[in-house]
């Protein structure tokens, strides 16, 4: 009998587990990490790389496959998902970038906290975090894009990373309105613009077509199983009609999502914004809250 109730309460047990709620930093200055390790971009093509790392548990195995991979070797800028600030930092020192990263909550599930960074062969001279409508229905969760412009050869580009929430946690009609605040605030602004990120689904691209942007990784399959989910948007940059672009497929235990890379033609100067000053960033290691 003893044993006939302490199951179901186990079961109970880990339900509310899995459901514990976030911790969300409602802060859109913070907490922000950064640092600065970047080395010079000898490849004149302008890549950019996304890759959701799953809570951040194998950086050691997604630096193998940067460095394995010549396309994600050479990324000018990556895009990383569901990161804490020290695999955020070990990537960016190993591969040589510099970085910006900016957590959106403390997550039970990652024991730690949960967010998206920017790393960048260039110097990032503008950085902040966006905050997305919509918490999620059990977790409670806040989403947050993390954005850094980034100083090409003398023309900024405004890169975003991104994670919309997922199918079970908000609507279709809330996550619609998670792609209108990153467009939204792209709009507000008169640089290119790179939209980079895990946004479970694979519709959504019609929200950034309609705003003009380029879906430039469409078609290349599946990201996460059996669905695409891992993209790539741009606008106000050139891009060929057929653009080059792929998944890394085979992702040595690094993470469940593929890493997407796309590589354009170089960027020219010509139209480009006046380069800022960098903004304080602690060179050598990362600032906390």
């Amino acid at each position: 009998m003893a044993r006939r109730l302490l199951l179901p309460g186990v079961l109970l047990l880990s339900l509310a587990g899995a459901c514990a709620h976030a911790r969300n930093y409602a802060d859109p200055q913070g907490p922000r990490f950064a640092g600065l390790f970047r080395t010079p971009d000898v490849d004149p093509a302008f890549r950019v790389v996304t890759f959701n790392v799953k809570f951040a548990r194998h950086p050691d195995r997604a630096i193998a496959l940067f460095r394995e991979h010549p396309e994600m070797a050479g990324a000018d800028v990556v895009a990383l998902q569901e990161m804490k600030e020290d695999a955020v930092e070990r990537i960016a020192r190993a591969l040589g970038y510099d970085y910006v990263y900016y957590p959106a909550a403390y997550h039970p599930s990652a024991k730690g906290n949960f967010g998206n960074a920017v790393l960048s062969r260039w110097p990032i001279v503008e950085d902040y975090k966006l905050i997305l409508p919509h918490r999620s229905r059990w977790r409670k969760l806040q989403r947050a894009a993390a954005v850094a412009v980034v100083d090409v050869a003398g023309r900024r580009v405004r890169v975003y990373s991104t994670h919309l929430e997922t199918p079970f946690g908000i609507s279709r009609k809330q996550r619609e309105d998670q792609a209108r605040a990153i467009v939204e605030d792209g709009a507000r602004h008169p640089e290119p613009a790179v939209v980079a990120g895990d946004f479970n689904s694979a519709w959504i691209a019609d929200d950034f077509e309609r705003a003009g942007f380029r879906w430039t990784t469409r078609g290349l399959g599946n990201t996460l199983r059996l669905f695409a989910w891992d993209h790539v948007f741009v606008k106000g940059l050139s891009v060929p009609d057929k653009p080059e672009a792929g998944i890394v497929r085979d992702t040595r235990g690094a993470s469940d999502h593929r890493p997407v890379w796309l590589s354009l033609p170089p960027l020219d100067s010509g139209g480009g914004e006046p380069a800022l000053e960098q903004r304080p960033a602690g060179q050598g290691g990362a600032g906390g809250p």
